[in-house]
């Protein structure tokens, strides 16, 4: 019937994709980098958020969005754009995990009287990358200019805001205000008391829209979506549902499910999010998964990754009895910040680099599988993992993941899901200004195409690698993990 576009703002680049509005098939895509200088090789904390528009004109060039009729955004999610009265930056923007905030965040729990009263606020505790405690270090290192601050954006607002032509009216989604610190999934409202409490006066805040809302429209009759964050739309463009979770292999690690309610956990390992379709995102992190890997292999003198996978699948399931605990930067799940890893079941027969080889990839999934047993704890249904990151590829990752996480896994074949999640949220605003869809069921879309791999008779070992595992960890860090 017509064509959407989805655009992806992420740390580094914009990619956009137009998309078939009935089956959600990629029709054409364009890239470009943000065009931003790193001094040192490092990404910067502060970005003027000019680059984004940059980038986005450059992606869309070539006539790219010729016919397109409704435009979706996501956006690189804990990006800060503080604005003033007149709705011009205050400050270039303060995205990523500042390193720089993390006194404010501590600052920030003790104020509120704990993570416990966090987490019952606003569904998460606060750390360096949240919005609400880059507004805390904006009021005690910058007080000039936290003074001028009279409106407050993340990156896919002001975006949309700017595609609109920076209207009256501003607008959020529920997955974006959800990681703010000032917005409860739970509630579904403001809090704005913690606005004030973090930067010491008020100050506007979108209007949180529903996930079939347009923002608007602009003055080329073009329809805007409501945009979310980037975890929100990669989940919505991978078409996860009840049932599904997301386990995404980074440096450090994450495992997120659909719920079909806000759940607020007072140790603080569970971060409360909503999604992009009016149901919830239940997150926990661990601060070790590839990196246990790349350790392993220098460890080991090997190149690569692919060569540690190699290595990995000349051992067998628990590795002679070698357990890592990768624990490398201390861990949040569970909350041992200033802990080390643990390398344990040294015998003479297990001392071979094969072993600790499989003992790196056992050691970092089963610290995945803790993330997920937290959430099955509290009710959440897993029956399905999503596996994402190139690391998802390693056959020795695929040949332990189904049996450790006791379900069967789904590792999509790479692809911008979360510019696909945005277009597929334009294709439903679209069909609902249209009165073609319902605003409560989203456009049906052709799902990833992906390997699936079942546990199959393999869960007995996995279980007994798992039962193997916590061992080692209760006998290191006796009752730091309860479920």
């Amino acid at each position: 019937m017509g064509i959407v576009a989805g655009l992806d703002s992420s740390p580094d680049f914009t990619r956009i994709v137009v998309c078939d509005t009935d089956t959600g098939a990629v029709l054409r895509q364009g890239y470009a980098p943000h065009p931003v200088e790193s001094p040192g090789g490092g990404r910067p904390s502060d970005i003027d958020p000019q680059a984004w528009l940059l980038s986005l004109g450059e992606a869309a060039g070539g006539g790219l969005l010729e016919g397109v009729q409704a435009i979706g955004v996501s956006a690189q999610q804990n990006a800060l754009i503080p604005l003033d009265a007149q709705g011009n930056t205050v400050r270039p923007a303060l995205v990523g995990g500042d390193k720089r905030a993390q006194v404010a965040a501590a600052d920030l729990i003790d104020a509120l009287g704990g993570r416990e009263a966090w987490a019952q606020a606003v569904g998460s505790v606060p750390q360096a990358a949240h919005p609400i405690t880059k507004l805390r270090w904006l009021a005690r290192t910058e007080p000039e200019n936290a003074q001028r601050i009279a409106l407050l954006f993340q990156a896919h607002d002001w975006l949309v805001w700017q595609l609109l032509g920076r209207p009256v009216r501003r607008t959020t989604d529920r997955g974006g205000a959800s990681g703010t610190g000032y917005w409860s999934a739970a509630t579904g409202g403001y809090r704005s008391d913690l606005v004030e409490l973090a930067l010491g006066h008020q100050a506007v805040l979108p209007e949180v829209i529903g996930p079939a809302d347009a923002a608007g429209t602009t003055p080329e009759g073009l329809l805007i979506s409501a945009g979310t964050g980037e975890t929100m739309a990669a989940a919505f463009g991978l078409g996860i549902g009840l049932g599904d979770a997301v386990v995404s292999l980074g440096a450090s690690g994450s495992v997120m499910a659909v719920h079909p309610e806000a759940l607020t956990d007072q140790s603080g390992m569970i971060t409360s999010l909503a999604d992009a379709t009016g149901l919830h995102l239940p997150v926990v992190t661990t601060l070790n998964a590839v990196r246990a890997l790349r350790g392993a292999a220098e460890l080991l003198g090997l190149p690569d990754l692919d060569a540690l996978s190699e290595l990995a699948m000349k051992s067998t399931p628990g590795a002679h009895g070698l357990v890592l605990l990768p624990y490398l930067e201390g861990e949040r799940t569970p909350n041992l910040p200033h802990t080390a890893g643990t390398l344990a079941g040294l015998r003479r027969e297990s001392m071979r680099p094969e072993h600790l080889a499989r003992a790196a990839f056992e050691g970092m999934l089963c610290g995945l599988a803790d993330a997920l047993d937290v959430l099955r704890g509290r009710g959440v249904e897993v029956h399905r993992v999503f596996l994402l990151g190139p690391a998802a590829e390693l056959p020795a990752v695929q040949a332990v993941a189904p049996a450790l996480f006791g379900a069967q896994v789904v590792v999509p074949q790479p692809a911008d899901y979360a510019a696909i999640g945005a277009a597929r949220q334009a294709a439903w605003a679209l069909g609902v200004s249209q009165g073609s869809l319902d605003p409560r069921t989203p456009p049906i879309w052709q799902g990833a195409t992906a390997q699936v791999l079942d546990p199959g008779d393999d869960l007995a070992v996995g279980q007994a690698v798992r039962q193997q595992y916590m061992s080692v960890r209760e006998q290191a860090h006796p009752g730091a993990f309860q479920v």
